[in-house]
């Protein structure tokens, strides 16, 4: 069973920055896709950034040029950079993965990013 776990969430003040990860129980070859969503109170989950399995990368609007995803094989991991952090980037961060073979698709349980102004 594909397990995701994010980590490195926390509570900021706006204009800092965080780093997301997300390590993987399998080789990150092994994905089409990995991606970073988000969910803020009261709003639906939403595509922050995503990386391909040829590392194409693609970005909501509301972050470009403030967030970077990035991955590492050897870590089994992907990363969200996040700077000049805003308020309305309050949200829980979920790690999804749609699987290379059998497009299976998993998400991690979350990390809580809060943003002060």
């Amino acid at each position: 069973q594909v397990q995701l776990v994010e980590s490195g969430g926390g509570l900021v003040q706006a204009g800092e920055s965080l780093r997301l990860s997300c390590q993987a129980s399998v080789s990150v070859a092994s994905f089409e896709s990995m991606a970073w969503y988000r969910q803020a109170p009261e709003k639906q989950r939403e595509l922050v950034a995503l990386i391909t399995h040829d590392g194409s990368t693609n970005y909501a609007d509301s972050v470009k040029g403030r967030f970077t995803i990035s991955r590492d094989s050897a870590q089994r991991s992907v990363y969200l950079q996040m700077n000049n952090l805003k308020p309305d980037d309050t949200a829980v961060y979920y790690c999804h993965a749609i699987e290379l073979i059998w497009r299976k698709h998993y998400w991690g349980q979350g990390t809580q990013v809060t943003v002060s102004s």
